[in-house]
């Protein structure tokens, strides 16, 4: 079988351009926190668009694209969504966690209360789908997890670089999002992001600012 080709669209930087934009991205991207005191002001929603438009065009297994995003901002819909996951944090808190856990998350600050599931503009649920549909045709894909992980990763850098702030939420489990959002059992809740912009108070644990240096999470050969 032939296959069409496509000459590749390569932008051609110089090598100190090169070197001073992976710069001016590590300067902008270091300063990403995660977020748990939200703002209840309304974000244009061309943003969240073009940030799940990035997420696509994530490499995936086959180029299958194993994702499904769900934009939330029906307040109903996130009340739901709070209940439902405080039902599992409570469990999680008081009978599921080991005391070492909870004592890693003591700096945190946090508990079985998440109020900002009602309080962000946005939330958006991330789906990993075990197989796709192509011609008609159940196929499974492949590196599903690889690939909607890089895709939360270019949807969250996305999301930064357009000034909002967002929180990896993951109660565990998760199911309750495919009743909510009526999705498909072929689909699987990877990560719920909360998404907006800060209050103005909002802090955060300084010991959370605090990430390891160059040597410590890479080697080279």
């Amino acid at each position: 079988m032939k296959y069409i080709t496509k000459k590749l669209d390569f932008s051609n930087q110089t090598l100190e351009e090169m070197s001073l934009n992976s710069k001016k991205f590590y300067n902008l991207i270091k300063k990403r926190r995660s977020v748990r005191d939200f703002k209840i002001d309304l974000i244009d929603y061309r943003i969240i668009k073009n940030a799940i438009l990035a997420a696509g065009t994530a490499p995936s297994g086959a180029n299958l694209q194993p994702w499904h995003f769900v934009v939330i901002k029906n307040k109903s819909i996130k009340k739901k969504i709070r209940i439902a996951a405080e039902i599992e944090e409570k469990e999680f808190y008081e009978k599921k966690a080991p005391k070492e856990w909870l004592n890693a998350l003591k700096p945190l600050g946090t508990d079985k209360n998440k109020s900002f599931l009602e309080e962000a503009p946005y939330l958006i649920a991330v789906f990993e789908k075990k197989n796709s549909i192509k011609n008609y045709k159940k196929i499974k894909n492949y590196y599903v997890k690889e690939s909607v992980g890089i895709a939360t990763g270019i949807l969250i850098s996305c999301l930064h670089f357009s000034g909002l702030s967002m929180l990896t939420h993951t109660p565990s489990p998760m199911n309750f999002l495919n009743s909510i959002l009526k999705r498909p059992t072929n689909e699987k809740p990877f990560v719920l992001l909360v998404v907006g912009k800060p209050k103005d108070d909002c802090e955060i644990p300084v010991f959370a600012t605090k990430k390891k240096s160059f040597s410590k999470i890479s080697s080279e050969f």
